[in-house]
């Protein structure tokens, strides 16, 4: 079996929890433009835009040595 990534052995911190797949989309976006990797997680079934509860929960996790980074940028471009 072939040895994983580095990036996908390191631990992963929930960043933010929205119910919006565009605004998580943007935010993956931001963040990746600055050379922050980021994952989506998401129990929504794509035919049923379910947004309600766990079902419709979108979870941006980072990296946890990238979380401070990743914070001031979601800060910066809050302003």
């Amino acid at each position: 079996m072939g040895k994983l990534p580095e990036e996908l052995n390191e631990e992963w911190v929930e960043l933010l929890v929205t119910y919006d797949m565009l605004e998580a989309q943007m935010i993956k976006a931001l963040l990746e433009s600055g050379g922050i990797p980021i994952v989506l997680r998401s129990s929504k079934v794509t035919p049923y835009p379910v947004n309600v509860g766990k079902m419709g929960e979108v979870r941006l996790l980072v990296r946890i040595c990238d979380q401070q980074l990743a914070e001031e940028v979601m800060r910066s471009s809050a302003d």
